[in-house]
C-alpha cells in the first residue's frame, strides 16, 4: 500500500483492541479480541490482532511500518519490556522483541494510560495542555502538551492515585495509607461496597435506586475522591482540558453531575477555586473510543525514555 500504515494496540485485562492508522492518524481498521492471561496467551493474541488487521485491509503484515502497544504495568520503553502486569499474570516480558519476532515488525511499548492520553487528545482534536484521568480499577493520569506526551524523568509521571492525601487513611497496596486511589477507583468502590461484587460500577446506580444505603455511601466517596483528583490536577498542571476515561466514567451523567455539584460547593466556599472553573474543563471520553490503541500507534516513533539512573546523574 502507498500510505504508511501503523498499528496501535491496547492490551487490557479483559480485551485487546487494535487499530490500523494512516499517516494522518485516521483509523482505517479495528479488531477486538478477548485477552487471556499469561505470557504465551498475550503474545498469541497480539500476533492474531496484527494478522486480522492485515486481513481486514487486504495487505501483508510486512506492509505495516510499526506496532505500538499500550499495556499496564511497569514499562521500560528503551528495553521494550513490561514488568508486574498483575492483571495479565505477567511478571516480566520482553514484549517488543518477542512480538517483533512473530510479526517481523518493529514494536514499541507505552504505558496504557499515557497511550490513552495521547490518543484522546488526537481523536478529540484537543490543543494545548490536555490531562487524561483514567478512572478505572486504579487511578492514574497522562499528560499531553501541544501534542507531545510528557512522561517525566523516570516515566512515572501521572501516578496521581498514589498521592497520600485522603483523610480516611485506608491502606493502599503500594504500602502507603490514604492514597487517592483508595477513594476514587474501581478498587476503592469494591472496598466501600463489597456487595457490588467484582464489577460494582455496573450495579451501583440500580442499587442506590433500590435503597441500598451502603451503595449510596460508596457513591458519595467516589464522587468526593474524583472531585479531589480533578481539583488537584488543575492546581498542579492547569490544563486546558481534562478528559475522563476508564470504566467508571460509564456511570454517566448522574455521576458527572454529582462531581460537578461537589466542585460547585467548593467553588462557593473559595473564590480562588471558583476562578479555576474546574467543571468547565471536563470532557468524558466517548464510550467505545479506541483512544489507547490510537495513542499507542502514535507514540511508536517517540524517542526512548531516559532511565531514572540517567536522570539522577544530572
Amino acid at each position: 500500500m502507498n500510505t504508511p500504515l501503523r498499528i496501535g494496540m491496547d492490551i487490557g485485562g479483559t480485551k485487546t483492541e487494535a487499530v490500523a492508522i494512516d499517516a494522518a492518524g485516521d483509523v482505517l481498521a479495528t479488531t477486538l479480541l478477548p485477552t487471556h492471561s499469561g505470557v504465551a496467551a498475550v503474545l498469541a493474541t497480539a500476533q492474531l490482532a496484527v494478522e486480522q488487521l492485515a486481513s481486514a485491509l487486504g495487505c501483508a503484515v510486512s506492509d505495516f511500518a510499526s506496532v505500538g502497544v499500550g499495556i499496564p504495568g511497569q514499562i521500560n520503553r528503551d528495553a521494550g519490556e513490561v514488568q508486574l502486569a498483575y492483571n495479565l499474570r505477567i511478571e516480566h516480558l520482553a514484549l517488543a522483541a518477542r512480538l517483533g519476532e512473530r510479526t517481523g515488525l518493529p514494536v514499541s511499548l507505552e504505558n496504557d494510560v499515557n497511550a490513552a492520553a495521547l490518543g484522546a487528545a488526537h481523536l478529540l482534536g484537543l490543543d494545548g495542555t490536555v490531562v487524561y484521568l483514567n478512572l478505572g480499577t486504579g487511578l492514574a493520569n497522562g499528560l499531553v502538551v501541544d501534542g507531545e506526551l510528557q512522561r517525566g524523568a523516570c516515566g512515572v509521571s501521572g501516578e496521581i492515585g498514589h498521592l497520600p492525601i485522603d483523610p480516611l487513611g485506608r491502606p493502599c497496596p503500594c504500602g502507603q495509607r490514604g492514597c487517592l486511589e483508595t477513594a476514587a477507583s474501581g478498587a476503592a468502590l469494591r472496598t466501600y461496597w463489597p456487595a457490588g461484587g467484582e464489577h460494582p460500577g455496573r450495579s451501583l446506580l440500580p442499587a442506590i435506586d433500590a435503597g441500598d444505603s451502603d451503595a449510596s455511601a460508596a457513591f458519595e466517596h467516589l464522587v468526593r475522591g474524583t472531585a479531589t483528583a480533578l481539583r488537584m490536577l488543575v492546581l498542579l498542571l492547569d490544563p486546558h482540558t481534562i478528559v475522563v476515561g476508564g470504566g467508571l466514567r460509564l456511570l454517566g451523567p448522574r455521576f458527572f453531575d454529582a462531581v460537578a455539584t461537589r466542585l460547585d460547593e467548593w467553588a462557593r466556599e473559595s473564590p480562588f477555586i471558583a476562578e479555576l472553573h474546574i467543571g468547565a474543563r471536563l470532557r468524558p471520553l466517548p464510550e467505545g473510543s479506541p483512544a489507547a490503541a490510537v495513542g499507542a500507534a502514535l507514540a511508536a516513533n517517540d524517542p526512548a525514555q531516559k532511565s531514572c539512573a540517567d536522570a539522577a546523574k544530572r
